[in-house]
């Protein structure tokens, strides 16, 4: 991947918003490493050993680094916390600015270059997902909606319009690829289809909007499962009681 940029900078990225965990390093516009892993261990044991492997073997560090980037979501809710505590740890003792990342934009990076409509979709559990849909072409990514979380049937309905104009891509894609299929829908291949760090760089380095570390925070469409349910059991303690 490589986009035109006239600041010339460093950026470092990583996602770790789903089960796939990665970091990259973009120089000028151009992708010069990127460490992804896609295994059963956690993103706490992985990822930190990977920045440090894409900075040393690319000859740098994070006093070269100009931008630090992260998925800050949707997407896994300890996932999310662990980048962007990463980010925040690296960032914050040596006055990095930070830029949190649409896991969902980042992945329409996957399809740049194609041309036709991009879902991205990761599994929200429960009949739904997590979505935005973008526009792709030769060169540009074009958002198209806000990133929102809907049930499956709904998006199905939104989408089926696009026919084999659409392309599938997330944790979510082959889920909806089972019944988006009689519409045309394509599903984008494993090595296209998951959010990487690079996407994170190549959406970071579009923007001039940065944080500093302790303002960068998670993006969550949900609430997590816990506070869910501990919401419910009080709606229902309310009810029960007549208030």
């Amino acid at each position: 991947h490589w986009i035109e940029k006239d600041d010339l900078m460093l950026i470092l990225a990583l996602d770790a918003s789903a089960s796939p965990a990665s970091a990259a390093l973009l120089e000028d516009g151009r992708i010069i490493s990127e460490f992804y892993m896609h295994t059963k261990q956690t993103h706490s044991q992985t990822l930190m050993p990977m920045v440090e492997s894409v900075l040393r073997l690319s000859g740098r560090t994070l006093d070269d680094v100009d931008r630090i980037a992260v998925s800050a979501g949707p997407g896994s809710f300890t996932g999310v916390r662990i980048g962007v505590s990463c980010v925040k740890g690296m960032a914050m003792a040596r006055n990095i600015p930070c830029a949190g990342v649409s896991t969902l934009r980042a992945m329409a990076e996957n399809a740049r270059g194609m041309e036709g409509v991009v879902c991205a979709v990761m599994d929200a559990r429960c009949g739904q997902v997590y979505n935005a849909m973008f526009r792709v072409s030769a060169d540009s990514v074009e958002r198209l909606c806000p990133d929102r979380a809907l049930a499956i049937a709904d998006l199905y309905a939104e989408c089926a319009p696009y026919g084999a104009e659409l392309l599938l891509v997330g944790d979510g894609a082959e889920l909806c690829h089972r019944t988006f299929s009689a519409f045309g829908a394509r599903l984008l291949p494993p090595m296209q289809r998951f959010q990487r760090a690079a996407g994170v760089a190549l959406a970071a380095a579009e923007t001039d909007e940065t944080v500093t570390a302790d303002a960068l925070m998670p993006v969550y469409l949900r609430l997590p499962q816990a506070e869910r349910e501990l919401r419910k059991k009080n709606e229902q303690a309310k009810e029960n009681s007549g208030i």
